[in-house]
């Protein structure tokens, strides 16, 4: 195990001894430790306050990028279907990681993996309601005026 991976245990051991869930992360350009997270969610009560996402958001406002393509993320844990979206945005290619989402849901922290089987099913089948409503152009529609802002 890399001293990346280690940390990023380390830091979710040190987030379970504060009433925090067992994640951790570390973002890493050219061998650098660029910015890290734990889970906040106990203490900004915020669902998206994820080791990875805050370690992305930390990386992108000291970079001054959306581009981390150049970046590989440790995690204690595998990510949430919503952290993997972040990363597949920012544009990171690599991520290492330590207990799967089976070994969360052992511990009680199943969620991840009930999101990402969700996500495997047809939207009418889901268990969040995805209902289509389109622009009946009685307000402007703002894909047409961002295509035409950026031809």
């Amino acid at each position: 195990m890399n001293q990346f991976m280690k940390h990023a245990i380390q830091l979710a051991i040190n987030n379970v001894a504060h009433g925090g869930q067992p994640f951790g992360a570390v973002l890493v350009k050219d061998n650098e430790v660029i910015a890290e997270g734990v889970n906040e969610l106990h203490i900004h009560f915020d669902v998206s306050g994820h080791a990875e996402l805050l370690a992305i958001r930390r990386a992108q406002m000291q970079l001054q990028t959306n581009d981390l393509s150049d970046c590989t993320i440790y995690a204690s844990g595998e990510p949430c279907a919503m952290c993997l979206t972040a990363m597949y945005f920012a544009g990171i290619k690599t991520v290492y990681y330590a207990a799967s989402i089976d070994d969360a849901e052992k511990v009680g922290l199943g969620k991840s993996k009930m999101i990402y089987l969700d996500l495997a099913k047809e939207r009418s089948d889901r268990e969040i309601r995805m209902i289509s409503m389109p622009n009946d152009q009685s307000v402007a529609d703002p894909m047409k005026q961002w295509a035409e802002k950026h031809k």
